[in-house]
């Protein structure tokens, strides 16, 4: 028995899955947060936090394992830090996600279910990633290791969760097909072979450093390899991927002498193929660079728009805003249906590959604004592309700005439809929107598979 003070350690049956990926035990008259785990199981469990009416915790044990309970597929599981439902049936997972999105609307937002629709799944589960980006390691992470300065072999692989300098090295992943294996582990012994060495994080030296793989539905393969420095032995390393893979359609290389990673005030550089990918969206082409963003489940992808496209109620005459409209797929995508379209984003380079793709796919009707949104919507604004009729939004996890929403309030587009990746800010905005909107429909959608993140779409109808 624990002292007093002292947080105990239990031993538990898991009732029943939670919000975000978490499950519920009952104990010591309180519910008990647990990660990891299946309804059914019976674990022992250490408890980290202790309130009046919850407790948080981790398991320590795996006693009786749940009946439910799947051999997940990844040697990697548990480790990597993703896909972390992949040991739960696909349908629970997609019970628990609509479970979420229901009751972040009702508790949150104070929305009725009414207008509840079932979500919507994926197919496939695995290999659905067009995009993975993997990093090199001096010391990769062997797990149970407890010497922090035990020699630990080079590694290419994922970040372990909550140790930014430690790589877990990955032999098979099961986000992308096969070829991306094949890719990553050639570079990986080419690199061990040649004693290329792996950038040091904390030291800030060493000569490789990122690796990012894009695939599209249609097979096309992008490489992008982040390095330290430019040099020979770099140079023959790219022509060993090039040789080996020549099935590659564009490999990339760029000089990263930061002490971040992110890309987009890089030059990238063509070493072989083409800089861009082509990718299918309907009957839509679209361009896909190193820096662009684009939805990392391409055919799920297609899913989402079609519920988007339906809520969306266009009759070929509205002008319809897009905002955070990324590299303006949703606007495009809907263009042919509207009279006008206008997209905003704040990033630069998105609006350009949102032009391009306009442009390579003879869309006319469509504008794309350059700003960010709480700052860019304005009455001159509205003055210059015309009031909406009808206005999408799919902000990022943050959600709307307070001022977006009071703008929205007081512009009153007939319909709204919100596209979100976060229910619980969705939830709060849409308690804000209520005031003049009334729920329509509530589409959740699962666009990443063994995972617990959720999309989710509500339709808003002026009152």
């Amino acid at each position: 028995m624990a002292r007093r003070g002292e947080l105990p350690e239990l031993v538990v049956r898991i009732d029943r899955l939670a919000a975000e990926g978490r499950a519920i035990a009952s104990a010591l008259d309180r519910v008990f947060f647990l990660e990891g785990v299946v309804p059914g199981d019976l674990v022992r469990a250490q408890v980290t936090k202790k309130k009046a009416k919850f407790m948080e915790g981790y398991v320590t044990e795996l006693l009786q394992p749940s009946p439910l309970r799947l051999q997940p597929p990844c040697q990697h599981f548990a480790l990597c830090g993703g896909c972390q439902w992949q040991m739960l049936p696909y349908t629970l997972q997609l019970q628990a996600k609509q479970e979420q999105v229901y009751t972040q609307l009702q508790h949150i937002g104070g929305i009725g279910l009414e207008k509840a629709r079932p979500i919507l799944g994926a197919s496939p589960t695995l290999a659905y990633r067009n995009k993975l980006e993997y990093t090199f390691s001096p010391r990769g992470w062997v797990a149970g290791t407890l010497d922090k300065e035990a020699p630990l072999p080079p590694a290419l692989g994922f970040h372990v969760p909550r140790k930014f300098d430690r790589v877990l090295n990955i032999e098979e992943c099961l986000l992308q097909p096969p070829i991306s294996n094949q890719i990553r582990n050639a570079i990986r012994t080419y690199a061990l072979a040649h004693g290329l060495p792996f950038y040091d994080a904390k030291l800030q030296e060493g000569l490789l450093r990122n690796l990012m793989l894009r695939i599209t539905t249609t097979g096309q393969i992008m490489v992008l390899l982040v390095v330290r420095e430019a040099c020979v032995e770099v140079e023959r390393l790219l022509d060993y991927v090039a040789e080996t893979f020549p099935q590659i359609t564009s490999l990339l290389w760029t000089v990263n002498p930061k002490v971040n990673d992110t890309l987009y005030d890089l030059e990238i550089r063509l070493w072989r193929g083409m800089s861009y990918l082509v990718e299918q969206l309907g009957n839509l082409e679209f361009e896909i660079g190193a820096k662009s963003f684009y939805q990392t489940n391409s055919r799920q992808a297609l899913t989402l728009y079609h519920a988007v496209r339906e809520l969306v109620q266009l009759h070929g005459t509205e002008t319809v805003y897009d905002l955070y409209t990324g590299t303006g797929t949703i606007a495009l995508y809907l263009a042919h249906l509207a009279g006008h379209v206008v997209g905003v984003e704040t990033v630069p380079e998105a609006i350009e590959d949102a032009k391009r793709n306009a442009a390579r796919n003879r869309v006319e009707n469509v504008d794309f604004v350059v700003g960010d949104v709480q700052d860019i919507l304005s009455p001159t604004f509205v003055a210059r592309y015309g009031r909406p009729d009808v206005l999408i939004t799919d902000p990022p996890r943050a959600g709307m700005h307070p001022r977006v929403v009071a703008f929205l309030l007081e512009l009153a587009p007939t319909r709204i439809v919100y596209v979100s990746c976060n229910p619980a800010t969705q939830a709060r905005d849409l308690g804000l929107l209520k005031e003049k909107y009334t729920i329509e429909a509530i589409q959740p959608v699962d666009m990443f598979p063994h995972t617990k993140h959720v999309e989710n779409i509500v339709s808003l109808q002026l009152k």
